[in-house]
């Protein structure tokens, strides 16, 4: 019998092709004429030229790489000083930046549960708390999307430590978590609010302070945020921000901050530098909203099926997962990048194509993206 570990593969392969659901990589030029919305630049900062001054500077003053883990030789006083300013900007106590947005829920779920605990997590959570809640440990209780009342029940079932989570914005359609009321479940139950606010930091709240800043939760004693550095302020890294205690716990107890090497010191400066930006430039927030806004307005009056942006994400409806990967590409053809969800990554099996609003987008570039859409339209949409 011949050796073939591996066929099994070729198998799930085909399985996929058949299904319409192969994914590719497809590596892009430093620079392109396509209009760009599908990535996550919602302040159009990965390029400012002092965010990547900032970058070039800390390469060379503090080396490519971190070196160690954060415990280790990972740390500088970079690290040091954008944790002291994250945490001031979005006004919680402290702050601890990782190498990654999904490494740092990871790091909040598993170092604040355990296998005696409880998590309560959206449906619509993203993939890294997902994993976070499977690493932990605990027990987890996913209750249907933005429910507060199914998280007050599960909270009341359980009696005993545990925790609820959710994204502030989800990325699938856009949509807004109602915080104020979760917050209110998690205090009567006596249980933390962890709450990942990737979509909302500079574009929600006061100046881009985030989500948790615009409900008022931000600072709160059972308040805890976890944040990637590589949207709103172009960079890459993640943060867990809250009280104190909770940051010095993950320290000493976070598998992904402890055995990870530190985040390298350009993404680091980079995100300085765009923190620091954001601060002198508080109507980028505003911008970013106001543009998805329009470009959802626009596409519904085209007769499309959108969900209404909370922040910067805009959701259009594709009737199928082939649809969805051909309207991608039709739109990619005629010079509009544009994300494309669809199964396993969008829980409700429905197939999207994903907008991103930039706050650097002109009048002229909004109407061109809007018609390249409406023009490459499937014919069984609208």
């Amino acid at each position: 019998m011949s050796y073939a570990p591996f066929d099994w593969i070729d198998d799930e392969a085909r399985r996929r092709a058949d299904a319409g659901l192969v994914r590719t990589l497809r590596p892009r030029a430093a620079e392109t004429e396509l209009l760009d919305l599908a990535g996550n630049d919602y302040l159009g900062l990965s390029r400012d030229p002092e965010v990547t001054a900032a970058a070039a500077a800390a390469a060379r003053t503090w080396g490519a790489g971190a070196t160690g883990s954060r415990l280790v030789t990972g740390s500088t006083e970079l690290h040091a000083a954008l944790e002291r300013e994250l945490a001031a900007f979005c006004g919680f106590e402290a702050a601890l930046v990782f190498s990654s947005g999904y490494a740092a829920n990871l790091a909040a779920l598993t170092a604040l549960t355990g296998h005696d605990s409880l998590i309560v997590s959206d449906a619509g959570n993203h993939a890294s708390i997902v994993d976070g809640c499977r690493l932990s440990r605990a027990a987890t209780a996913v209750v249907p999307h933005a429910d507060p009342e199914a998280v007050r029940k599960a909270l009341r079932a359980h009696g005993g430590r545990a925790l609820a989570v959710t994204d502030s914005v989800f990325s699938v359609d856009g949509d807004a978590a109602p915080l104020g009321v979760m917050a209110g479940v998690c205090r009567e139950a006596g249980a933390p609010l962890v709450v990942d606010d990737a979509h909302g930091l500079g574009v929600l709240g006061e100046g881009g302070r985030g989500a948790l800043a615009a409900a008022g939760l931000a600072g709160g004693e059972g308040i805890v945020a976890t944040l990637t550095l590589s949207k709103s302020l172009g960079s890459q890294g993640g943060a867990v921000l809250g009280p104190a205690r909770v940051v010095r716990h993950l320290v000493n107890t976070a598998r992904t901050f402890i055995f990870d090497t530190g985040l390298a010191p350009a993404a680091v400066g980079g995100a300085l530098g765009a923190l620091r930006l954001l601060r002198r430039e508080p109507e980028r927030a505003a911008r970013v909203r106001d543009v998805a806004v329009e470009l959802h307005g626009r596409l519904v009056a085209a007769g499309l099926t959108a969900v209404r942006p909370d922040a910067a994400v805009v959701s259009v409806r594709a009737p199928s997962a082939e649809s969805a990967v051909r309207w991608a590409a039709d739109c990619r053809a005629a010079g509009l990048a544009v994300g494309c969800f669809r199964p396993p990554s969008v829980p409700d099996g429905i197939s999207r194509l994903r907008l991103t609003a930039r706050a650097d987008l002109t009048q002229e570039q909004i109407a061109t993206a809007v018609d390249t859409i409406l023009a490459t339209t499937p014919l069984s949409v609208g």
